[in-house]
């Protein structure tokens, strides 16, 4: 027989040298050694408490009726429910706990992965091989573990103390003759809920740049092919833009779009962005904005930092129109947030009202 089905709530080691507001975090995860090694690191951490460990999915669900975390650290392969199978009970049981799922790198888990990322997990963490465990996994972990919980009150009362109050919200531009949408953390389940609201006789061609590891880029392309109903294809050097079509940066390269013997194609490039992300939204709403002289519209979803503000910028120089996700739906607003306190959006809601949006400021031409 295997390990008994087990969990407990665990009290933080040093509760005296806790932050106020600690972020609370589970783990569910059938290995010890994992458990233990992230419980070590997690409790070293100042702005960090274990609420609660468990070996199995179905004791896992078991404590969120006790205590729902901020975090939870969930392994996807398990005996027994599972992580994919467990994952929508788990949002349904805790709404406000965000998901972090711990992956292999085979393609069965790059599979289970993107497809939990689609349901509504928030982020994904590459389980590492033995001695894998180092600095920088750790820098990586608690960064991501952070950034899901979010600023705390206190945090967000001091940066609204100084900030400006934001300009006034764009209007719409001209007619678009493509889309771009750009998204990080949580941004797959959010794009799966704007492209399933886009109708299949809206044709405009799609461009997208999702942060994600490289090895799970194909998979998502088929996902997204199966959820907008119309071919993904990854971008390559010198592939022509047809309309009905998506289009997707590849992990390797930024996607840019080019003119070549009067025909727009798409590129790849591989500069060093101001974001540090490979790929970058960045170069592909710049070179848009140039190519199509403005007749875009820019999708920013939920996602970590800032990557996408500078395209932003320059596709509204050049006519071109912005939408944002809003905050309440996003596991994670950065890159919605910053264009949105710029008043660069013309609108902020939650992903299938978004599409709808953008949709209706789409014009004529955009359909067949």
């Amino acid at each position: 027989m295997g390990a008994p089905l087990r969990s407990e709530i665990l009290k933080p080691a040093g509760t005296g040298g806790l932050c106020p507001d600690p972020v609370r975090v589970m783990i569910v995860d059938d290995s010890l050694t994992v458990r233990t090694v992230f419980s070590r690191m997690i409790k070293q951490e100042r702005d960090m408490s274990i609420l609660a460990t468990a070996n199995s999915a179905e004791s896992g669900l078991a404590e969120l009726a006790k205590a729902a975390p901020d975090v939870m650290l969930l392994d996807l392969e398990m005996p027994g429910m599972g992580g994919l199978e467990a994952l929508p009970r788990i949002m349904q049981a805790a709404p406000q706990t965000k998901v972090l799922v711990i992956s292999s790198l085979t393609a069965d888990g790059a599979e289970a992965t993107v497809k939990a990322l689609s349901l509504g997990a928030a982020d994904t963490m590459l389980k590492p091989r033995p001695g894998g465990f180092n600095e920088d996994y750790k820098s990586s972990l608690l960064g991501k573990i952070r950034a899901l919980k979010g600023p705390s009150a206190s945090d967000e009362a001091a940066a609204a103390d100084g900030v400006a109050a934001p300009a006034e919200v764009q209007r719409v531009g001209k007619p678009p003759q493509i889309v771009a949408i750009g998204a990080s953390t949580g941004g797959i389940h959010a794009l799966n809920l704007f492209l399933r609201q886009v109708p299949k006789n809206f044709d405009l061609p799609i461009l997208v740049t999702q942060h994600l590891p490289p090895s799970f880029i194909p998979v998502f392309a088929q996902q997204l092919e199966m959820a907008a109903e119309r071919p993904a294809i990854l971008a390559d050097e010198g592939t022509m833009i047809e309309r009905g079509k998506i289009y997707i940066a590849p992990g390797h390269g930024h996607l840019v779009v080019r003119k070549s013997g009067g025909r727009r194609v798409l590129g790849l490039a591989y500069h060093p962005v101001k974001s540090g992300c490979m790929p970058s939204v960045d170069p592909m709403f710049e070179t848009l904005a140039e190519v199509y002289d403005g007749h875009v519209a820019g999708v920013l979803l939920s996602g970590m930092g800032r990557d996408g503000t500078d395209g932003a910028h320059s596709l509204l120089a050049a006519g071109g129109t912005m939408y944002a996700q809003n905050a309440e739906t996003c596991a994670v607003w950065g890159m919605p947030r910053a264009v949105t306190e710029m008043g660069l959006a013309a609108a902020v809601l939650p992903p299938a009202e978004l599409a709808d949006a953008l949709l209706a400021n789409a014009g004529a031409d955009a359909w067949r």
